[in-house]
């Protein structure tokens, strides 16, 4: 048995544990930072904050990824390899909430609202919101730096990082152009694309390949998987991506803020062209249709703006066919590690966490 239970892949311990390397990690370029000016404590202070909690899905895959094919031998070192993802993903949200101009992330003002806080407070010169964008998107790019230097100076065999490399390559290019298509999906007029049919590539990009996919296919190329292993670590994740989507999508709607750490609503405001907006569209009324693309995008929507569009969105089935989509594409990853060339117990582990993944409140 790993040292962490299958059953309970998630856990407190798992979670503990990254959060650990991950202060660690930071902590320790705190000094290196400061040296070049006393200015840069903010960089790693949000880098601190940011990282502090989140969902640790990137990690785990990678770490369970690995396990569905040996045990670790090394397993700090794996899990500093795995921590890796989740610098990685803040920096991809730090980035995400830049261009969606999103007011708050895990319940804190977002990065690019506390640089103009901390530019109005200290009484500096210039736009508050322009030296705010500014900052994130240099933070990003730093924990995007050092997400890069986390995996490398892992400790794990340099064969192992070798093997391991190209699939981390792939994801990160994949995942910067499913969050382009998901812009010029927001930015096309509605009826100007079809829909149904980008919105899934935007999601195999943006969600399948990057939260599932390639970190477990990371982790198990970090312990040397065979081809089928690999196609079959694919098969799971793909259907599972969008399950997981899916139910962001439907959180993002719906969901209860002060569990999301976001405001009611916001996928709206963004004009965010989720699997949840492209169904009701296609199944709701002309006239309730053309009120909800009236609502899409509208930054100053209010509560009653928000229930609007709500009602529009259940009222057409568009809830009931997103909610079995979710139960479709779950039904898909269980059933693809079905006889898979995987370790039975990391098996136990991927059907737990495709239900955690896809049962949550955030």
């Amino acid at each position: 048995m790993g040292i962490f239970a299958a059953h309970d892949p998630l856990g407190a311990p798992f979670r503990d544990a990254m959060g650990a390397h991950l202060r660690t990690f930071i902590e320790a370029r705190r000094e290196q930072l400061t040296a070049v000016g006393p200015q840069l404590r903010a960089l790693t202070d949000l880098a601190l904050a940011f990282t502090a909690g989140g969902k640790r899905l990137r990690p785990a895959f990678c770490w369970w990824g690995y396990c569905s094919i040996v045990e670790p031998d090394d397993a700090e070192a794996l899990l500093r390899a795995a921590a890796s993802l989740d610098l990685l993903h803040v920096s991809a949200l730090v980035h995400d909430d830049v261009m969606d101009s999103s007011d708050t992330r895990r319940g804190l003002a977002a990065a690019h609202r506390q640089f103009e806080t901390w530019h109005h407070e200290g009484g500096l010169l210039g736009s508050p919101e322009a030296f705010g964008r500014a900052g994130a998107i240099l933070l990003g790019d730093l924990l995007l730096v050092w997400s890069m230097e986390a995996f490398t100076g892992s400790g794990l065999p340099m064969a192992a990082l070798a093997r391991a490399t190209p699939l981390l390559d792939a994801m990160r290019t994949e995942v910067t152009c499913g969050q382009f298509l998901d812009v010029f999906a927001q930015a096309e007029p509605v009826g100007g694309v079809d829909l149904m049919s980008l919105v899934p590539q935007v999601v195999e990009f943006k969600t399948s390949r990057y939260t599932v996919i390639r970190p477990l296919q990371v982790g198990a190329a970090l312990a040397g998987a065979s081809e089928p292993a690999l196609a079959a670590l694919a098969a799971y994740g793909s259907p599972l991506g969008r399950a997981f989507q899916f139910r962001d999508d439907v959180l993002g709607v719906f969901g209860e803020p002060e569990v999301t750490g976001k405001p009611a609503g916001d996928d709206l405001r963004e004009g965010k062209r989720t699997v949840l907006v492209a169904h009701a569209l296609e199944l709701a009324s002309e006239t309730a249709k053309e009120r909800l693309i009236g609502l899409l995008g509208s930054a100053d929507l209010d509560a009653t703006d928000v229930e609007t569009a709500r009602e529009i969105i259940v009222q057409s089935g568009a809830l009931a066919a997103t909610e079995q989509r979710i139960t479709d594409d779950l039904r898909l990853a269980l059933a693809a590690l079905d006889g898979a060339p995987l370790r039975p117990e990391a098996v136990t582990a991927l059907r737990t966490l495709a239900e955690l993944s896809t049962a949550r409140s955030a």
